[in-house]
């Protein structure tokens, strides 16, 4: 069904089109009913890919990455969709209408995005809100969160606190977002100090697990130097990676934004790999960047991931994706002789 309607949708400008989907996945919040029939076709339960993170239990390991529901909106429509778990975000404290548009490219070829969005969200107080109205949440739910575009560099700190301090109780878990390379000046906060002193302070404010997400551009060393001190500080897991700007991966490149989908696969898995091999058994790992097929994802979770995430592959693979997904993930455990997702985790470290 979606390769006949994929043409269509693709005739839209990509932002459009995003806003139909999310149309769409909203009508899950008023009208369950009619999910029911997906629901009994996508979201895959098998025993073999359950899994107890952060204090909850994950019903398979597919997320839908942040920047797909900004706004908390389609929470029930991820679950929907098959997915895990979802990441919303990223919230601000303000609400922000993002960069000028044009801001989001398909690059089709390639099967890869590239977005200037710029944070456009509804802002804390209007996020918050909706979360109120919507707990408890029928999937797990991580919060996204990220400093204003307005905020100095030197008070960034004081958004990301207020933000923890007001939606920590509605998050399975909350991840620090200084990687988007679409906010002037956010990924200077990718230092020792700035995460050192934050993640100090979110201990104090909540013991809803905290984790901070990395860009796929810094190089290895400092990658691994920063995550781990993270770690040390009180980070409860990594998320890696965010987009990237290196634009030589894409044949006809927009001059702004950051890259996602296919062309970031490798990429973004070297430095995944990288991360883990510092991290793996210390803290819990994330894997997100190029993932579009059980067996990409599985080499994640080899690697050292307990959850990945997708969204590109999504857009150009449809709804289909994440059954599809987690129906391969099942097949190629029972191959390996795995009893269980976790004792696939790290098997290949």
């Amino acid at each position: 069904m979606y390769e006949t309607v994929k043409p269509l949708l693709f005739k839209l400008e990509p932002e459009t089109a995003h806003h139909v989907a999310e149309c769409l996945l909203r009508s899950a919040n008023v009208c369950p009913q009619v999910w029911e029939f997906f629901l009994s076709d996508a979201f895959v339960t098998h025993p073999i890919l359950h899994q107890e993170l952060f204090g909850t239990v994950f019903s398979n390991p597919i997320g839908l990455a942040a920047g797909f529901d900004k706004n908390a909106t389609m929470i029930a429509g991820a679950k929907a969709l098959g997915f895990g778990y979802t990441e919303i975000g990223t919230i601000t404290p303000i609400r922000q209408a993002g960069n000028p548009k044009p801001r989001l490219f398909r690059h089709i070829d390639q099967e890869s995005l590239q977005n200037a969005m710029g944070f456009n969200n509804d802002g804390l107080f209007l996020v918050q809100q909706r979360l109120e109205k919507r707990f408890p949440f029928p999937i797990p739910v991580g919060i996204n969160i990220g400093k204003n575009k307005i905020t100095p560099a030197d008070e960034a700190i004081y958004d990301y606190t207020k933000l923890i301090r007001e939606l920590h109780t509605y998050a399975d878990y909350m991840v620090i977002n200084i990687s988007s390379p679409n906010t002037p000046g956010l990924r200077d906060l990718q230092n020792e100090q700035f995460i050192s002193e934050l993640f100090m302070r979110a201990k104090e404010l909540s013991d809803t697990p905290m984790l901070l997400k990395i860009a796929p551009d810094m190089e290895v060393s400092q990658a691994v130097d920063v995550t781990a001190m993270a770690v040390e500080k009180g980070a409860e897991g990594i998320i890696a990676t965010n987009t990237t700007v290196d634009y030589s991966l894409l044949s006809y490149p927009r001059d702004t934004g950051g890259i996602s989908g296919k062309v970031l696969q490798e990429k973004s898995f070297a430095l995944f790999d990288a991360v883990a091999a510092e991290l793996y058994g210390k803290t819990t790992l994330i894997s997100v960047g190029g993932i579009d097929s059980a067996e990409e994802a599985y080499r994640r979770i080899g690697a050292g991931a307990s959850l990945v995430q997708v969204l590109s592959a999504l857009i150009f693979k449809g709804p289909s994706l994440v059954r599809e997904i987690n129906l391969g993930l099942i097949d190629l455990l029972k191959q390996d002789g795995f009893a269980s997702i976790g004792d696939a985790v790290g098997s290949r470290r």
